[in-house]
């Protein structure tokens, strides 16, 4: 009996859990799914609160045009989210209504919508965002590129290192007797 215990749990302890096995699917390919997506802004009113119009968000970055707020357990910080237009946003901010995607449960009409994570956009002014909102169908499809495969996608080659010209100068210096003796140092250009 406790051996069998025993190596159940030792079992468990080297097998993957489940989130670890998703989050591995995540990074080999782009992840394709079902988002609501919606907007708030820096300029005040019901679409931000008080580190939102400080531009400040939960990474510790300043937030800008370009930027979303997603649920971490689900799209890890990092990651790009792309837009059926070809839209990139980075995800580097959350809320609470991002992760408990009340804007999804509320709207959803299917149980796929009903289940779609939640994308908060993130605009510089109520107006570009409002616009842009209504302009746009409420659940899109996103790709989702996680930080380990955004290196490996859209980071280019590394240029190889650049050799260069070292000339040298002398310079004289004094020695504690006074007399003078050459000292080269090279100059880099």
């Amino acid at each position: 009996m406790k051996g069998s215990l025993v190596g159940a749990l030792i079992l468990a302890m080297v097998t993957p859990a489940p989130a670890a096995a998703v989050l591995a699917r995540q990074t080999s390919q782009p992840q394709s799914l079902l988002a609501r997506v919606t907007v708030y802004w820096a300029s005040g009113g019901r679409g931000s609160d008080r580190y939102t119009r400080k531009h400040k968000c939960a990474t510790g970055l300043r937030l800008r045009d370009g930027h979303c707020a997603v649920d971490p357990k689900r799209i890890p910080y990092g990651s790009h989210i792309i837009l059926p237009d070809g839209t990139r946003l980075a995800a580097v901010d959350t809320g609470t209504a991002v992760r408990n995607r009340k804007a999804a449960r509320l709207l959803g009409k299917t149980p796929t919508e009903k289940n779609a994570v939640v994308i908060d956009r993130f605009f510089e002014t109520k107006s570009q965002a409002l616009a842009w909102a209504n302009s746009h169908p409420h659940f899109i499809p996103v790709r989702v590129v996680t930080p380990s495969l955004n290196a490996a996608v859209t980071e280019p080659a590394q240029r190889p290192l650049r050799a260069i010209a070292v000339k040298p100068t002398h310079v004289r210096l004094a020695d504690a007797a006074g007399s003078r003796g050459a000292f080269q140092l090279p100059k880099v250009r």
